[in-house]
């Protein structure tokens, strides 16, 4: 198992050996170039995917505009939730922003390996807890802060985004336009 993966594990429950050596069985590594698709819109989720290096955001498009929801950057997860859990197609996709290398573990086959490894459906509900934190943390976020706030949050939170993100999707990101974002930026 990659170490970067193995060390992502640790930070919400740390896993027996056998229980990692399964893990590693399921995993299949990519490597993608800038700007290329990981998911693309309509896709139904069976893979959840841990950035080794790179940078990946998931978006939609909303009345033919392309909307940034998420960033995820090296040691983090990403993946269509809601599509993983209803087998439903996604109305997002995955894409990545810079040549990235990817750890792919097939969901499918993770969730067989729960009833073998009690250790791994806990780190993985840890997981997603944090995950379903962070989402409801994003959407209050939204609903109780300035553009401005949100956008010193992310910068907080991810100082070098400015360097590796184009504008344009930070300000999706953030809801707001592009103009706006550099009135923000011009007033720091």
């Amino acid at each position: 198992m990659d170490i970067s993966l193995k060390e992502y594990f640790n930070r919400f429950h740390r896993l027996p050996l056998d229980a990692e050596d399964a893990i590693d069985e399921i995993c299949s590594y990519q490597k993608l170039k800038k700007n290329a698709l990981l998911q693309p819109i309509g896709y139904t989720c069976r893979t959840i995917y841990f950035i080794t290096k790179g940078l990946a955001r998931i978006f939609y498009l909303k009345d033919g505009i392309d909307v940034t929801e998420s960033f995820a950057f090296e040691q983090q997860i990403i993946v269509r939730v809601e599509s993983l859990f209803t087998g439903k197609p996604s109305r997002k996709g995955i894409q990545v922003l810079e040549d990235s290398d990817i750890t792919a573990i097939d969901a499918n086959a993770l969730f067989e390996l729960y009833d073998r490894f009690p250790d791994i459906e806990r780190l993985f509900r840890k997981i997603f807890e944090a995950s379903h934190v962070e989402t409801v943390h994003r959407i209050e976020s939204i609903q109780f802060h300035t553009a401005d706030e949100r956008y010193r949050e992310l910068l907080e939170e991810a100082p070098d985004l400015l360097k590796r993100v184009p504008l344009k999707y930070i300000a999706s990101y953030l809801g707001i336009t592009q103009s706006s974002l550099s009135r923000i930026r011009a007033l720091r």
